[in-house]
Parts: structure tokens; C-alpha cells; sequence
């Protein structure tokens, strides 16, 4: 799987500047752009939050440091 196709999704719940985020599925690219997406749950509430995969080894000590401001939001 070349992992460069490889997307992770989040549903981010709460208020304020107190959020929580869980992983519900992974997302693949397709050759024209689009994306397929395989929940492991259906989010009832929240913000579908989709980014770019990165394997553990590569993102350091922590996972908040994968979960920058700098990728859209995508409205539940």
C-alpha cells in the first residue's frame, strides 16, 4: 500500500478550546483525487477531520504533534 494514498480520519467532539479526538477509519486515494473512506464507526456528532497517514515511527514522541491547525476540517 503506498502509504503517500493512505488517509486517517478523526471525528473531533467538544466545546471550546477542550476537543477530543478519535480515530473512526481510513481514507485512500483514488488515481482522479477522490477519496474512499472505511469508518469503523459512524459518528453521530462532531467534525470529520481527514489527514495524511503517518506512521508511528515517524511522528516522534507524541501523536497531538500529527494533529497540527494546518489541515482542513471537513463539517460532519
Amino acid at each position: 500500500m503506498d502509504q503517500a494514498k493512505m488517509k486517517v480520519i478523526y471525528v473531533i467532539t467538544g466545546k471550546g478550546n477542550r476537543k477530543f479526538w478519535n480515530k473512526v477509519g481510513v481514507a485512500f486515494v483514488n488515481h482522479d483525487g477522490s477519496l474512499n473512506c472505511k469508518l469503523d464507526s459512524l459518528p453521530v456528532d462532531g467534525e470529520l477531520h481527514i489527514r495524511d497517514y503517518v506512521a508511528r515511527e515517524d511522528r516522534g514522541d507524541t501523536a497531538r504533534e500529527d494533529r497540527g491547525d494546518t489541515a482542513t476540517a471537513l463539517a460532519g
